[in-house]
């Protein structure tokens, strides 16, 4: 199933994903999930997955397809998963217009 608005993948995203799976050798899908946890109450879970659910939102950018659960996509619906490098180090990040507040690394946020 697929609901185009509902999330993005950005192209560097895409590539990081591409990369890693290649080397993996795995299919290009990266699972975003939401569990409770976290300092700010929920965190973040990404993981390359081997198939798209039944019920998955999947959206797919240069190849690469990103899945999410439907509980998941009430919390990061509108958001857009990136892949960042920076001094600090490199990692997925999301960008949530969901989240009222967040951790200083941006892996966990609160509603």
């Amino acid at each position: 199933m697929s609901e185009p608005l509902s999330i993005e993948l950005t192209p560097s995203a895409a590539a990081r994903v591409a990369a890693i799976a290649s080397r993996q050798g795995k299919p290009a899908i990266l699972r975003l999930a939401v569990e409770g946890g976290g300092c700010s109450g929920f965190q973040y879970r990404f993981g390359l997955t081997e198939a798209v659910e039944s019920d998955d939102i999947a959206v797919s950018r240069d190849g690469v397809q990103l899945v999410v659960d439907p509980v998941s996509l009430d919390l990061v619906r509108g958001s857009a998963v990136d892949y960042v490098e920076s001094l600090g180090g490199s990692a997925f990040r999301v960008t949530n217009p969901n989240a009222a507040s967040g951790c200083g690394c941006g892996s966990s946020f609160a509603i």
